[in-house]
């Protein structure tokens, strides 16, 4: 089971911005885990609101898993 209506944008992040936003139908609290793509766990967080802070990655590729209310999914996130 997917997480209803997730989204998240910018995706790609250009012009060096420092927030991405990560919303979905039921907006609960949210478990944001990050991986760069070795699969290396490089930050974890709990997300209350949808602003996530992502100033401490560099450009490249990364994987988000992301889980609310028990359920779980991960999303490519790049940055230019």
């Amino acid at each position: 089971q997917n997480i209803e209506d997730l989204s998240i944008y910018p995706n790609p992040v250009t012009n060096g911005k420092i927030f991405i936003y990560i919303s979905s139908k039921d907006n609960l609290t949210k478990e944001i885990d990050i991986f760069n793509v070795l699969g290396k766990q490089i930050f974890s967080t709990v997300l209350t609101g949808k602003e996530l802070n992502i100033s401490m990655l560099s450009k490249g590729i990364y994987i988000l898993k992301i889980t609310e209310n028990s359920l779980s999914e991960t999303r490519k996130l790049v940055i230019k």
